[in-house]
């Protein structure tokens, strides 16, 4: 039995859980990346990013970890993500979370999951990436 879960009770999975645990969140990032380093479309933010991806992997898997509901791992490991302070010194605007969004769906995509568990995430994953934009358009 789950911890914290009473006889009879429903348990409702996590998005993480959903996703597989930590071997399904470790392929999300690395669909994630694969189409970042992949799609032409997205070549401006990928240019954001250093040659070498492995540390922007390990970032993000420790980061949706908890973000979807699983171990705390980037909190354990780093404290708060901080997420808009730490993504200031990039210049983000409506292309740059779309192009994101975009290497996000392509991901999802390769995940076995159902339709509707996808738009939820992209749902998600837009108001994050939403709230990271800094650029005045």
């Amino acid at each position: 039995m789950r911890e914290g879960v009473k006889p009879g009770q429903l348990y409702k999975l996590t998005q993480y859980e959903k996703l597989g645990g930590e071997a399904g969140v470790r392929q999300l990032v690395t669909h994630f990346y694969h189409a970042m380093d992949s799609l032409a479309d997205v070549k401006p933010i990928r240019d954001m990013h250093a040659v070498d991806l492995s540390q922007s992997e390990e970032k993000l898997f420790l980061f949706l970890s908890g973000w979807l509901g699983g171990p705390s791992l980037y909190i354990e490991k780093y404290g708060h993500p901080r997420l808009r302070a730490r993504h200031l010194p990039f210049s983000i605007g409506v292309n740059e979370r779309d192009q994101w969004l975009q290497c996000m769906d392509t991901a999802l995509g390769k995940m076995n999951i159902e339709r509707a568990m996808h738009d939820e995430l992209m749902q998600a994953f837009f108001n994050t990436a939403d709230f990271m934009r800094n650029k005045n358009e």
